[in-house]
């Protein structure tokens, strides 16, 4: 149990810092971007570029900021019942997220697999589509994972 735990942290902070670096990177190009436009000069697929890195920062750091718990959870409500109800429902949460994510995975790996056969890519660039979506695809996968070892901690009394 705790190399499952110790495995899946490595794993989200993995992900966690290459979305920082995308998230970087993109900062930098737009910068250098309206920075260039000042002299005519702009960065062909700018556009293109950010909005698929955007797509890479989200996905790859879900599965982290949910090890975290830095997403919002309103919990004053469920706080006010006793501990096994508590732990009962943050069970059935739990369960209910990792179905939604499997679906989103599918969905998101199988998009890869359309965008790939019909060869679909971006109008200026003529970048592919189907990485991006196969990563968030796994990502989804990820967070399940992440989800996994909550229900794992909720059922050990280790969950804060």
């Amino acid at each position: 149990m705790d190399r499952l735990l110790s495995v899946t942290l490595r794993l989200t902070r993995v992900l966690n810092t290459i979305a920082g670096f995308t998230l970087i990177g993109m900062m930098l190009l737009t910068v250098s971007d309206v920075t260039l436009r000042l002299f005519r000069k702009p960065i062909l697929g700018t556009y293109e570029i950010v909005s698929l890195s955007l797509g890479v920062v989200i996905g790859f750091a879900v599965p982290f900021t949910s090890w975290i718990r830095g997403h919002i959870y309103v919990d004053f409500l469920i706080n006010k019942f006793p501990s096994p109800v508590t732990k009962a429902f943050n069970i059935v949460t739990r369960c209910l997220v990792i179905a939604l994510f499997i679906l989103l995975g599918i969905f998101l790996i199988n998009l890869a697999a359309e965008f790939y056969k019909s060869g679909e890519v971006s109008l200026t660039l003529k970048m592919p589509f189907y990485p991006v979506a196969f990563a968030i695809g796994l990502c989804c996968f990820i967070q399940c994972l992440v989800l996994l070892t909550d229900i794992l901690k909720i059922a050990r009394g280790k969950y804060e």
